[in-house]
């Protein structure tokens, strides 16, 4: 829409000098006695030419800015009204960092929050050194569509800014008692803590009893996604999956081989970001053996 915008607004603007200039051949035919209506005829047609030229800046600048990433403040909207919004509308929200995936072909995906609720980045174009400044508790201005992914409610098409001043790390909101609930899908996205949950064995791709596997299905290796199971250690109980994603959370650091020494039977607290797929698919990003 700007691009055909600035072609109508060039296009004008020349047919208006192509008239001036025209208008310069007719006056050397006419008669002295006309010349003061030739004057204002060719002010009136200046003052055109100055208007559009004007005009065709202000889009310029406007496409500038766009091109540059600016976001506009006065679109901000809060949690509630995110969740209110319909898929696919677009939507600028103010937010921090919390954490962030691993930087890919150019972009990342974010996890961030503020006091109301949280928001998942999804694949964020940036470059290497803009990556390296969206520490966690960085406070940004981001721009987007509202999306929905499997359940898990994102911001995609997103551009950021940073925004300077306070900064905001959340504390973990205690969801062990919501585990299964209907009600878990309101903290979608937030920074989340499980306490006293007993790992349960999980099965691999050969049907061994393990306290963990790779990928979903147990079909991955070294690298790949850890998943594991756990419950409140009942014989009932129901039985919760959580994954160590990752491109969030990579092989060799603390969490992933934390995982990796789980033993079935031990008691573990742990924290994360709770993601959603098909349902609630935590993203651990610490795991303490108690």
């Amino acid at each position: 829409m700007m691009k055909k915008r600035l072609a109508v607004l060039v296009a004008l603007t020349c047919a208006i000098c192509m008239t001036a200039c025209g208008g310069g051949s007719k006056e050397s035919t006419q008669a002295t006695s006309g010349t003061a209506d030739t004057d204002s005829a060719k002010q009136e047609l200046a003052n055109q030419v100055e208007s559009t030229l004007t005009a065709v800046e202000d889009t310029v600048n406007d496409m500038a800015t766009e091109m540059a990433g600016a976001i506009d403040d006065t679109k901000i909207i809060d949690y509630a009204t995110f969740v209110a919004a319909d898929i696919d509308e677009p939507v600028v929200v103010e937010t921090y960092v919390q954490a962030k995936q691993i930087w890919w072909q150019g972009a990342t995906s974010l996890y961030t929050q503020n006091k109301d609720g949280a928001y998942f980045i999804y694949n964020v174009p940036m470059t290497m050194e803009e990556y390296e400044k969206l520490v966690p508790g960085t406070r940004i201005l981001v721009s987007g569509y509202k999306s929905e992914w499997s359940g898990e409610v994102e911001i995609t098409d997103a551009k950021y800014e940073i925004v300077e001043g306070e900064s905001f790390i959340a504390e973990p909101v205690d969801i062990t008692d919501m585990l299964g609930s209907d009600d878990l899908i309101n903290y979608q996205n937030q920074y989340f803590s499980v306490k006293d949950m007993q790992v349960v064995a999980s099965k691999d791709a050969e049907g061994n009893e393990v306290a963990y596997i790779y990928n979903w299905d147990g079909s991955g290796t070294e690298g790949d996604d850890l998943y594991f199971n756990v419950s409140k250690g009942g014989a009932d109980d129901p039985v919760y999956t959580f994954t160590v994603e990752s491109n969030l959370s990579e092989p060799g650091s603390e969490v992933y081989e934390a995982v990796k020494a789980l033993e079935i039977g031990q008691t573990v607290d742990m924290d994360g970001y709770l993601y959603w797929y098909e349902g609630a698919n935590p993203h651990v990003v610490s795991v303490t053996v108690k």
